[in-house]
This record gives structure tokens, C-alpha cells and sequence, in this order.
């Protein structure tokens, strides 16, 4: 038979049916069964697909830091919510609507302590009363430090201020608070960071089961990214290791004990507590006979207490912030701000050696 050509196709009979492409054929227009298995499972798989994405947990997190330790295990799975605004001070803060929003929506939410946020406890309670609630510094394996209240920090110098005269003369103001129990700016130690990654990816896993594999993956790369990072941080380090230095409040122990640094005393106690008059003329009595050669300041509080302790003496100053008030949220936050914390301590204390 001869075969016609025309427009873009052949004529002809078709091979198995033996009708022309133009002659209908008995069923046209019906869908064949293998057809419709293949539509079902494509549907099936976009479903599961969808469903996977749809089932990613809705996460609250207090703090930047805590913020970005979740991201780096949630990346590519979901996002989580930041309630504590980057800035703003922890120790007292006032939830917007959005915020008390996503601490209500939320099915999980890490947070670092009660010491750091006494509010956000009651506020969890009257908001997030079914979500699972992770309070990281009280997790297995985090390395914990006992408040610092004496106003020198131990250091192998003799005093330069007597601790019987800090308790006679400081009492009234600096222990209307209590300072007693555990220093919660825990995540400035790298190695609760990591231990901190493994607990929530082990939380997610348990409450998203579909994502499980993914979260585990994540937080092994995260952790390896910390380790690079120590070791970069401890060779910055290492040639300012013994020089004094004071801080504006003290929330630095956990990344000077980690890094083996000399800080010898803050000028507000942890909480950021006003310092009093007696307080602020110890710190001064520090920098003269310990050689301090940095006084650091912090964006969150008064510069002017800062410059009150420096008035007279050869220390410079510079700016050390816990919680990166400058740095974008993200995964990213936590390595810039352990990277952050290092450079603006070795700048400060190497020029003025």
C-alpha cells in the first residue's frame, strides 16, 4: 500500500489497529487502564510531595543564636519563627501580636532559659500550652556555668578589690536580684551550639518523622561547619589570649572559659542589671591595676557607663554584642556571630597592646 505524506505526519493505517489516524476507532475518547494507573500514581507521589512539605512543623524560637541553630537543621524543610526581635534586650522584652501569635501557632518551641527570659516561661504557658517546649540550657550534655557575682573575675592576679568591702558597700543594689543558679548565655560556648543542633534535630525527627533522615543530615553538616569554625576562632585568639579585658555585663564566660580568655570583670552583673556608684568606682580600680587594655560596650545599654569606667585610664574601648543586633537572621547568624565576637575582642586587645 502506498503511504500518503502531508501536513507534519504520515498516512497511513496504524500498525497495530489497522485504522487510518482520521478513522475513530471503537472506545476513542476513553482513557486506557494502564494510562489511568500511571495518572494515579503521578498524583499519588505529588501528594506525598506536597504532604511532606505541608507536614514540616510550625517552630518558635527566643533568641537570634537559638534561631539560627534551628534553621541550620530545618534548611530546606521549613523555616522557624523568631520571637525576641534582633536588638532587643531578652532580660525584659514585650511581645508584639505577631510574635504571641507564632508562640501560639507554634507545635514546637526552643528556648534557651528562664534566667535569660523569665517572661517568655508564663508567656509559653498561656500561649504555646500544647506545643512541645524545649528549654536548651537545662538539655543533657549542655555545659553549664554558675552566675559570676563577685566583681573581679577569679584570675591569678592578686585582687585588686577586697570581696568583703564589695559586700559591704555593693549589697543594696546589685542583690536586690538574685543571681543565684546557672549564667543562661550558654549558646557563646560553640560546643553547647553542637550539642544543641543534635537535640533539635533528635526533637524534629520525633515530631516530623517523614523529615527525620534530612534533619539528621542537616545537623551532621552544621556541626561540622562549627568545628571549622572553633579552630578558626581559637588561632585568631590565640596571640590575645592573656591580655585583661572588661565587659559591659557579664555574658561572655561561656566563650572566655571555651577560649581560655582573660576577662577580669564586668560592669553590670549578668542580667544586665544597673551597676551601682560603688560597682562602677571597683571596675575603675580593676583597670588600673590589671593593665586592662579593652573596656567593651554593648548596643543594647548606656555607652555613657562605659565611658565613666574608662575616664582617665589608657584602656580603649570597643563593642561586643551577644546577640548580633547587626547581623541578618538565618542560617548564617550563628558562624558570623562567633567570627563577630573574635575579631572585635583580637582588633580591640591588639591595638592597644
Amino acid at each position: 500500500m502506498t503511504l500518503l505524506t502531508g501536513r507534519s505526519h504520515t498516512y497511513g493505517p496504524n500498525y497495530w489497529t489497522g485504522k487510518y489516524p482520521d478513522q475513530p476507532s471503537k472506545g476513542a475518547g476513553r482513557i486506557s487502564a494502564a494510562a489511568w494507573r500511571w495518572r494515579f500514581l503521578l498524583c499519588a507521589a505529588m501528594f506525598t510531595l506536597s504532604a511532606s512539605v505541608v507536614a514540616a512543623p510550625r517552630v518558635a524560637t527566643d533568641i537570634a543564636p537559638v534561631h539560627s541553630l534551628v534553621a541550620m537543621v530545618m534548611k530546606d524543610i521549613g523555616q522557624p519563627q523568631l520571637v525576641i526581635q534582633r536588638g532587643a534586650s531578652p532580660h525584659s522584652y514585650s511581645l508584639r501580636p505577631s510574635e504571641a501569635a507564632a508562640l501560639e501557632d507554634a507545635e514546637v518551641v526552643f528556648w534557651t532559659s528562664s534566667q535569660l527570659t523569665p517572661w517568655l516561661e508564663r508567656a509559653l504557658e498561656n500561649l504555646s500550652g500544647d506545643a512541645r517546649r524545649v528549654e536548651l540550657v537545662q538539655t543533657e550534655g549542655t555545659v553549664r556555668h554558675e552566675f559570676r557575682e563577685a566583681i573581679e573575675f577569679s584570675q591569678p592576679q592578686e585582687p585588686a578589690v577586697d570581696r568583703h568591702e564589695h559586700a559591704d558597700h555593693d549589697h543594696d543594689h546589685d542583690h536586690d536580684h538574685s543571681h543565684e543558679g546557672i549564667d543562661p548565655h550558654a549558646w557563646l560556648d560553640p560546643l553547647n551550639a553542637q550539642n544543641w543542633i543534635t537535640v533539635i534535630a533528635n526533637t524534629l525527627a520525633q515530631t516530623d518523622p517523614a523529615n527525620a533522615a534530612a534533619y539528621r543530615s542537616n545537623a551532621n553538616e552544621a556541626r561540622e561547619r562549627l568545628s571549622t569554625l572553633i579552630a578558626e576562632v581559637d588561632t585568631e585568639l590565640e596571640p590575645v589570649r592573656n591580655d585583661a579585658f572588661i565587659v559591659f555585663h557579664d555574658a561572655y564566660q561561656y566563650f572566655e572559659k571555651r577560649f581560655e580568655l582573660n576577662g577580669v570583670g564586668a560592669i553590670a552583673l549578668s542580667d544586665a542589671t544597673d551597676p551601682s556608684p560603688a560597682r562602677i568606682a571597683a571596675i575603675r580600680r580593676i583597670v588600673e591595676h590589671h593593665d586592662v587594655r579593652c573596656v567593651f560596650a554593648e548596643p543594647q545599654f548606656n555607652p555613657a557607663l562605659v565611658t565613666t569606667v574608662l575616664n582617665g585610664t589608657d584602656a580603649g574601648t570597643g563593642v561586643l554584642d551577644p546577640l548580633g543586633s547587626d547581623i541578618p537572621e538565618g542560617i548564617g547568624f550563628y558562624p558570623a556571630l562567633l567570627q563577630d565576637l573574635s575579631s572585635s575582642l583580637a582588633d580591640c586587645l591588639r591595638d592597644n597592646a
